[in-house]
């Protein structure tokens, strides 16, 4: 059988890199999902998210999940299009599966600092890791209770399509860093 080899890096205490020893390239066991509501509209955002689509399946078995989403009546509240969106998120994620919400209320990571949150995770033997990511009024009372795992890309708000984009873009950024290759440069 045919190995790729990779160096793997290490971070030190100065936080420099330094190359170790060689290591067979691997494909992590742990699937990872990408849930969220509708479609991506604009085409810019859809050949990006295609392209960290492609990359991700590098590392791990990656899906993006796009659901249904409610169509909000002409009287209908905020709360309410939260609700529904929410009984369709939660629909979607299993109950043996390790759930986190994208949300901007959610813990705030370094590229370097997600990495490892995602390594754990994996070290956990997680089979499925599902992350969600909400409409554009954010998620419903019943979504937070369930789900009690949050992150957040940022303290500003991003459109609920831009963040799939940037969110897979940091998702591929975290395995180049786990796996010590030379994508991210901090």
């Amino acid at each position: 059988m045919h190995h790729k080899f990779n160096y793997l890096i290490q971070l030190t205490s100065i936080n420099k890199y330094r190359a170790n020893d060689c290591v067979p390239e691997q494909h992590y066991s742990m699937k990872i999902s990408v849930i969220n509501l509708g479609v991506t509209q604009d085409n810019y955002l859809k050949e990006g998210i295609t392209l960290y689509e492609k990359r991700l399946k590098h590392y791990v078995p990656f899906e993006m999940t796009c659901l249904n989403a409610p169509r909000p009546s002409r009287n209908q509240s905020f709360q309410v299009q939260k609700e529904q969106e929410g009984k369709i998120l939660l629909a979607a994620v299993e109950k043996s599966d390790y759930a986190v919400l994208l949300d901007v209320e959610g813990k705030k990571h370094s590229s370097v600092t997600f990495s490892g949150y995602l390594q754990q995770i994996m070290n956990r033997g997680t089979r499925h890791l599902a992350f969600v990511i909400g409409g554009p009024y954010g998620f419903s009372d019943e979504v937070y209770q369930a789900v009690p795992d949050r992150i957040s890309l940022s303290s500003m708000t991003f459109s609920h399509q831009l963040v799939r984009l940037v969110f897979l873009e940091q998702l591929y950024r975290a395995f180049t860093i786990i796996r010590g290759e030379p994508y991210h440069h901090a």
